[in-house]
């Protein structure tokens, strides 16, 4: 079991840096350059590949092997960081990305989707059932390493580094990969799908997917946990920005030190499924906590809006432990979230194990993406505390959920 875990860890990682990328870096580097909250959120629109994995999740289901696709993906994303080095830096004065770094990024998450499901596929086909709580362990706690490597590492980095080194470093970072995939033996053993059982009528395929016990309640559930956590954690760090927080701290707290937290977040959780915790239970508990930890941010913004208030030393700090006991938190849930979905694929033909972990994977990253895409949106429109009213709300509605939960998934 060790060996498969290291290899789904040393891949996750890799997967992880565009995310951080894109979540980290970037968001305050845009933001200190002066633009607006709404710009700023509607550049996660650039995740849109990531929505698309459904469409060739079938095709890497039915043609070639994971090391090929695996392999394939990941040297593309290092021709992309490549080209990326060659650009110049977002700069002072500027009212969005150049497009030509826009259409870069694209394709750095377009190779990242493809790659994702080519792994998922891996994860599903290699994990036994008693597997599933360290490998989901390993999978998040990876991921989350490698965006925060690349995220609030490279911004404490980026003062120090110049723009093309920090890329070609990205891309060196991918090409290994890329050799790993290709030389790992548990790849090269892995069965190529035979076309005849991959292949089901497409206008039965949905269906096909929605006919796996518990599908209906997990896509429901993937897609609504989230909501307010991103919301209000893709917002937060730029409204303490707004009120006099240096860049610098926030890359450091809300990267390397929010991510942290979540990585310790994912391994509790992962250590409490493997000592037989039942993942529902547990999440019912962490969602309890997590709504208060919320509702402490909310207040605090409420303060800071009052006259005289600012952010001094100790509101700086309480400000940053809420940002970090957010991350522990929405560790265990995620942790425990990845879990009952691959339970839920593993009830699915093997035909259709990775398309169908394919399609929940593609609503939990929906659920996260639509909020911190419309959170900059909305607090420019609607003001702060009505937005974060909202995610309190938002982030209710998962505890009332769990009570509908079917008895397969328990």
């Amino acid at each position: 079991m060790h060996g498969k875990l290291l290899l789904l860890a040393s891949l996750y990682l890799v997967q992880g840096l565009p995310y951080g990328l894109q979540s980290g870096l970037l968001p305050i580097l845009l933001r200190d350059h002066g633009l607006s909250l709404t710009r700023v959120g509607l550049t996660k629109g650039l995740y849109a590949p990531w929505l698309l994995k459904l469409a060739w999740a079938p095709l890497v289901d039915r043609r070639g092997s994971p090391r090929v696709w695996l392999t394939l993906s990941t040297v593309s994303l290092g021709l992309v960081c490549g080209l990326l080095a060659a650009l110049p830096p977002p700069h002072a004065g500027q009212t969005g990305l150049p497009t030509i770094m826009m259409a870069l990024l694209l394709l750095l998450n377009l190779g990242a989707a493809v790659q994702d499901v080519a792994l998922d596929t891996l994860a599903v086909q290699l994990l036994e059932p008693k597997e599933l709580g360290p490998g989901n362990t390993v999978q998040v706690v990876a991921y989350k390493l490698g965006s925060a490597l690349a995220g609030g590492g490279l911004l404490v980095l980026f003062p120090t580094l110049s723009w093309p080194l920090l890329f070609l470093l990205l891309a060196a970072t991918y090409w290994l990969a890329a050799a790993l995939a290709w030389a790992a033996p548990a790849l090269g053993q892995l069965p190529c799908p035979q076309v005849s059982e991959h292949n089901p009528p497409t206008p039965y395929l949905l269906q096909d997917l929605l006919a796996v016990p518990g599908t209906f309640w997990t896509a429901g559930f993937v897609l609504t946990y989230k909501l307010g956590e991103q919301g209000a954690g893709s917002l937060f760090p730029l409204l303490l920005l707004d009120h006099g927080a240096s860049a610098s701290d926030l890359g450091l707290w809300s990267g390397l030190g929010a991510v942290t937290c979540s990585i310790a977040g994912s391994s509790l959780g992962g250590a409490l499924l493997a000592r037989h915790w039942q993942p529902l239970s547990l999440l019912r508990s962490v969602l309890q906590l997590r709504l208060g930890g919320l509702a402490c941010q909310t207040a605090l913004l409420f303060y800071l809006s009052t006259p005289g208030a600012s952010l001094d030393p100790g509101t700086i700090t309480r400000a940053l432990l809420s940002l970090c006991l957010q991350q522990f938190l929405g560790g265990v849930v995620t942790t425990a979230t990845f879990t009952v979905m691959m339970h839920c694929s593993q009830l699915a033909p093997r035909a259709l194990q990775a398309t169908h972990y394919s399609l929940l994977a593609t609503l939990e990253l929906l659920g996260k993406l639509l909020p911190g895409t419309l959170a900059g949106v909305l607090a420019d429109g609607l003001g702060p505390h009505l937005c974060f009213a909202a995610f309190l709300i938002l982030s209710g509605l998962p505890i009332l959920d769990l009570s509908l939960a079917p008895s397969n998934l328990t």
